[in-house]
């Protein structure tokens, strides 16, 4: 599974540590990330796809994970930039989406869009 090590070393920083696998429906092999409140299951392609990844097509646009601090959003873009060489479609940067809100825009190794996010007094 191509995109495990990926999120195990993005989500580590912000709190990730439990990794627990279970098997899925068709047996194939789910691997679950846990963080604070959440999971993320993670399994290979059970189906060819025609072409990569589309965000408009039904299905998720992009996912949002909190960071406890700025900080911790810059980390992670430095990380994906030097260690990773994601590309970032934006930031990080404070948007106008609410007060101090400082986000980071990239995609995974599968083209998904996802985001890292700190509003200081709505972090966990």
């Amino acid at each position: 599974m191509r995109s495990l090590p990926f999120y195990r070393e993005l989500l580590q920083p912000l709190g990730w540590h439990r990794v627990g696998e279970a098997e899925g429906e068709r047996g194939e092999t789910i691997c679950y990330l846990s963080g604070p409140g959440s999971s993320i299951g993670l399994r290979e392609a059970q189906t060819p796809s025609e072409g990569g990844y589309d965000r408009y097509r039904v299905g998720l646009h992009h996912l949002c994970l909190e960071a406890p601090s700025r900080f911790a959003v810059d980390e992670r873009a430095e990380w994906l930039q030097t260690q990773q060489g994601v590309e970032i479609e934006s930031g990080p940067e404070e948007y106008s989406y609410i007060p101090g809100y400082y986000a980071l825009f990239f995609y995974d190794p599968d083209g998904i869009k996802l985001e890292i996010v700190h509003v200081p007094g709505l972090a966990a």
